[in-house]
């Protein structure tokens, strides 16, 4: 599994998408195991209703244990997105039709041994299906607004990349095991393994997620995928905008503005704002005209960032 090899049409078939399900799994990670400081941050305000919830659903506990693995993870949680944006609802679906037989032989694939008495018994996909739904209720989809943004904003700038530099460009700082190799050579992880040729099929989906490190997503054998983290997960999809700035320049204007501490496209602007992209076009000629950002053209797409004077205007908050 270590390397795919794809085919020249199904490259040309391959997409970006945003997954409610893939960032749902990504926070199920989080509050099962974190690994970074931002996701220990994360988990915080969640982890005591996440811990009372497994504590009333102790099957979820051995669950979890051996569905999350050190190298592999259980196929129902790492389901290929059917399309390039599927509602959480529609992807639940799809895990609610695997069974129970069929969720036990993924775990089987996992876990090493038998698996324990209560995994065994009727009922473990409704569980399954319960964990999911319970984690992006609770944790996920108050904050799919800003999350969405995110994802698309890191998809607009993989697009440019790729227009500009091919795969080998789009795919680059995917994760450390990532890698286009050329020829159509895909790796995705390090494994000891034979490569994988998707001869067979029909769908190839590159999907951004809140993650710390990137997984394989599959549903054998036409549905193959790739989660990678997103650019700018860390980032405050509001930073702080300095007292008066927004009544000097308006609210829209300022919220740009103090975005522009590294450089984005009009796209991304009206990815992370939720303006459109009429509205920050013409935000964007006030902003140039008045000094306060500046421009310049990457592949296809203009990137705009502050200038001196900009950084000024919006202090050292907000300046980097």
């Amino acid at each position: 599994m270590s390397i795919w090899r794809v085919p020249v049409d199904l490259l040309a078939r391959s997409r970006f998408a945003v997954s409610p399900m893939t960032d749902t799994v990504a926070a199920l990670r989080a509050l099962h195991s974190p690994r970074r400081p931002w996701q220990h941050a994360w988990r915080r305000p969640h982890l005591g209703a996440y811990q009372q919830m497994l504590t009333r659903r102790p099957t979820l506990r051995a669950l979890l244990a051996a569905a999350f693995q050190p190298r592999w993870t259980a196929d129902f949680l790492t389901l290929a997105p059917a399309t390039a944006a599927p509602s959480f609802a529609e992807e639940l679906a799809v895990v609610a039709g695997r069974g129970d037989a069929q969720v036990r032989d993924d775990l089987r694939v996992c876990r090493p041994g038998p698996l324990p008495d209560t995994l065994c018994a009727d009922g473990l996909t409704e569980q399954v299906v319960f964990l999911l739904d319970w984690v992006w209720t609770h944790t996920v989809q108050p904050e799919w607004p800003d999350r969405r943004r995110r994802l698309l904003a890191d998809i607009v700038a993989r697009t440019a990349r790729l227009s500009a530099e091919g795969w080998a460009g789009a795919v680059a700082g995917f994760d450390p095991e990532m890698r286009w190799l050329g020829d159509g050579w895909l790796r995705v992880n390090d494994y000891p393994a034979a490569p994988l040729p998707l001869d067979r099929a029909e769908q190839l989906v590159f999907v951004p997620a809140h993650c710390a490190r990137g997984w394989v997503l599959w549903d054998q054998p036409t549905r193959f995928g790739m989660v990678y983290p997103a650019s700018g997960i860390l980032a405050d999809t509001a930073p702080p905008v300095p007292d008066g700035l927004d009544r000097l320049i308006g609210a829209n204007r300022a919220a740009i503005l103090v975005r522009l501490a590294t450089p984005l496209s009009t796209s991304q602007l009206a990815s992370v704002t939720g303006l459109s992209l009429g509205s920050v076009g013409d935000h964007l000629r006030v902003l140039l005209d008045s000094g306060l950002v500046t421009k310049r053209r990457s592949g296809r797409e203009v990137l705009y960032w502050r200038t001196p004077r900009g950084t000024i205007l919006c202090g050292p908050a907000t300046g980097e």
